[in-house]
């Protein structure tokens, strides 16, 4: 699978471009600025419906414009629309067919992206995990988006409930049945992945430390299925004081460990980037053994933040695949791909 062309108009910084795309390695260089990041975005965007940089809709269309339009072809055969009008609404039509929901656009772009805010994955918060994995899995399991959408949809109605003065335990109850429903779902797919990442990461993560690192990813559920209703039991009278649902996969986290020693007290932070850039690519290897089709490599300004060794194993998983890299210039790694890729100069929002 692979982005025959792009089509852009007012879409943050950029007024109308129109590019046709190498199959193999596309290299994006300029200037911070010009607007190559927006491109990716726009990529990221006709994937998985969403940005990966910002929630707020509006910030996506060029000033002083009303509407922006995302148009994407792939190798085959689709055509992505996405048109954003000022409102903060969207629509996504799929060879011109509606999208009614994101899990009809999943799968039609299969994309793993690798920014510098990836190497923050093991230092962030639990809230970044979090959106790591259920943007990862909805890519390949459309019944993990459905289980997601439903859980999140009762948790908001659990909390308005607990936000009532007179709250009907009865209700409660309910919604407590609803959510265990969805939950044993989501952690078992979340567990599922996470098994398939440490089939993949830790080969890689080797090869990286000449085999003298293992690397562990450990998922934490912040609710054990089998103990769903009596925790939930237990922190009741919490929830009520604190007017919000204080356990379930929504306070999940996952914890990466380097021979056996937890990654975010004990790794340096060469460690940590290997580790985080073992499990980008174990990405490229899930989707590919999953779905029998290739993902389109975005990478944004990553290969500046990586040493040469890790810039070597990243090219290494390149060859097969539609990669699409910015950078502000050429240094040793970049100057080889250079010489095969089909390179753009974006400049102030065009390309030169």
């Amino acid at each position: 699978m692979y982005i025959k062309s792009l089509s852009l108009k007012d879409f943050r910084n950029i007024s109308e471009i129109n590019i046709e795309l190498s199959e193999k390695t596309n290299i994006l260089y300029g200037d911070n600025g010009q607007g190559k990041t927006n491109i990716l975005e726009s990529i990221y965007i006709s994937s998985m419906g969403r940005s990966q940089k910002t929630r707020t809709e509006n910030h996506l269309i060029k000033k002083d414009k009303k509407e922006a339009h995302i148009t994407t072809y792939t190798s085959e055969g689709n055509t992505i629309d996405v048109h954003i009008v000022n409102e903060g609404r969207k629509s996504i039509l799929v060879n011109k067919i509606p999208v009614k929901k994101l899990g009809d656009l999943f799968g039609n772009l299969l994309t793993v992206i690798f920014s510098p805010d990836d190497l923050n994955l093991i230092k962030g918060g639990p809230s970044e995990r979090r959106r790591f994995l259920d943007m990862e899995i909805c890519q390949i399991n459309p019944l993990y988006y459905n289980s997601l959408k439903n859980y999140y949809k009762i948790l908001k109605q659990r909390n308005l409930l607990l936000k009532l003065n007179d709250v009907n335990y009865e209700l409660l109850s309910v919604y407590d049945e609803q959510l265990f429903m969805y939950a044993e779902k989501i952690i078992s797919l979340r567990e599922s992945y996470i098994k398939k990442i440490n089939d993949y990461a830790n080969d890689k993560h080797k090869k990286i430390t000449s085999g003298k690192e293992e690397l562990l990813l450990k998922y934490k559920p912040n609710v054990n299925i089998n103990d769903f209703f009596e925790k939930f039991k237990q922190n009741r009278e919490k929830d009520i004081y604190l007017k919000n649902t204080m356990s379930g996969p929504h306070k999940d986290d996952i914890s990466f460990f380097i021979n056996g020693k937890d990654a975010k007290i004990y790794g340096s932070q060469g460690q940590q980037r290997t580790a985080v850039l073992s499990v980008k690519l174990s990405e490229i290897d899930i989707i590919k053994n999953i779905t029998n089709k290739k993902p389109v490599l975005l990478l944004d300004d990553v290969l500046s933040e990586l040493d040469d060794k890790r810039q070597s194993l990243l090219v290494e998983n390149m060859f097969d695949l539609q990669t699409i890299i910015t950078c502000t210039g050429f240094d040793a790694s970049l100057s080889k791909l250079k010489e095969s890729a089909k390179v753009f100069c974006i400049k102030e929002g065009n390309i030169i």
